[in-house]
């Protein structure tokens, strides 16, 4: 498309963290924050309580498991688990992203478990059947937020394990189905799927996680903000509002509110929809566009929410990786200047492309809007190229 697009997203937020709000949010939604007010409060500890109950109901969460807030966002809650909870066992590390990297970095590098690494490169998934699910402890991310790849279920976890699965879900969490019990230790963030903002974590353990932490003390020193435990018993205040550190009571009520649209919207199986409708917009237009692809390789494991996109065009990949790096980093920065989206740039670590946030909190007729932007600033991108090499 050479001419340029008149109708605009209303809303242009398509980052991939943190996340669009709530369709219909201004600053009034945080009218009701507990500002000024001491978390240990009556007033903090009923919000914070409240956060976790709400969470527990809009995702479907077993009665018998624990759901906590925790410092530091996701990155906080993955740690606080890895360093409590791994040890005993030998531990599978999967990863086909930046995230899970990380996690691999931690478990070989600073905690040197005796772990087998198993990766993929950025749009795929490795064999996940070749996986010791029976017998080790398994560390994965369930949608790879800077590769668009999830695995598909929770099918290759055996029923019967004796091991922990630890499983980052921060942005599955609110747009994926969790299979929960497969899963032992789930976390996720508040500036993701439902757009809340930064630097709180939630942490959710099943009876065996509770079971494990109980019994196994780990050989390496634990910060305080890692620490569940006291006395060899589960610390059970930090799953009823009692915060390890100080909550931001401002993002706590920007958080209830999200929780409380969620519910609105028809709760987890709404909020599933409606990012499988915003993803499928993209599917269609990348499915018409010959110049764009989708960097997961398998549709039946493509993200619903961190949609990963690169290049195609023949005549832009001819000239190397280079030229599509700068074709891609030219749309973002133009669609950037024009308003029109913000924050779409791949991820720093992943292959150069495109990365469009199609969570809940985003609205389908948005990114309906947002293609032919991208159609139009492709072309001006192209025919920069072609004047460059003239």
């Amino acid at each position: 498309m050479t001419t340029r697009p008149e109708a605009r997203p209303r809303v242009p937020h398509f980052s991939s963290g943190p996340c669009a709000k709530r369709p219909g949010w201004t600053p009034a939604a945080l009218g009701d924050a507990a500002l000024g007010r001491s978390h240990r409060a009556r007033l903090g500890k009923t919000k914070l309580k409240e956060a976790i109950d709400l969470t527990r109901a809009v995702l479907e969460v077993p009665d018998d498991y624990r759901v906590g807030i925790v410092p530091a966002s996701d990155t906080g809650a993955v740690e606080m688990a890895m360093w409590s909870l791994l040890g005993p066992r030998p531990v599978e590390m999967l990863a086909w992203e930046s995230f899970g990297e990380t996690w691999v970095t931690d478990a070989v590098k600073q905690l040197k478990l005796d772990a087998r690494v198993v990766t993929a490169p950025y749009g795929r998934l490795p064999d996940l059947s070749a996986v010791d699910t029976k017998t080790r402890d398994v560390v994965f991310t369930w949608n790879g937020t800077t590769s668009g790849v999830r695995v598909p279920d929770a099918g290759w976890i055996a029923a019967d394990r004796e091991g922990l699965v630890l499983c980052d879900a921060t942005s599955a969490a609110f747009a994926q189905r969790l299979d929960w019990h497969k899963l032992d230790v789930v976390t996720f963030s508040w500036q993701k799927a439902l757009g809340g903002e930064a630097a709180h974590g939630m942490l959710v353990l099943s009876p065996r996680a509770v079971a494990r932490l109980e019994s196994y003390s780990p050989p390496w020193p634990m910060p305080k903000i890692f620490r569940l435990t006291k006395g060899g018993k589960l610390m059970e205040g930090i799953f009823e509002g009692e915060t390890i550190n100080t909550p931001s009571m401002l993002a706590v009520e920007d958080y209830l509110d999200a929780l409380r649209w969620g519910q609105a919207a028809g709760g987890l199986a709404g909020l599933c929809a409606r990012a499988d409708a915003n993803a499928r917009v993209i599917a269609e237009w990348v499915a018409r566009t010959p110049w764009i692809g989708n960097l997961a390789q398998d549709p039946a494991t493509a993200s619903n929410t961190s949609v990963c996109l690169v290049v195609t065009d023949p005549d832009v990949t001819a000239k190397g990786p280079e030229a599509g790096a700068a074709v891609a980093k030219g749309i973002a920065a133009t669609l950037e200047r024009e308003g029109v989206a913000h924050d779409i740039g791949s991820y720093r670590d992943a292959p150069p492309g495109l990365r469009i946030w199609c969570g809940a909190t985003v609205e389908a007729a948005d990114l309906e809007a947002l293609t032919p932007w991208l159609d139009w600033a492709f072309a001006q991108e192209k025919a920069r190229l072609a004047a460059r090499a003239a």
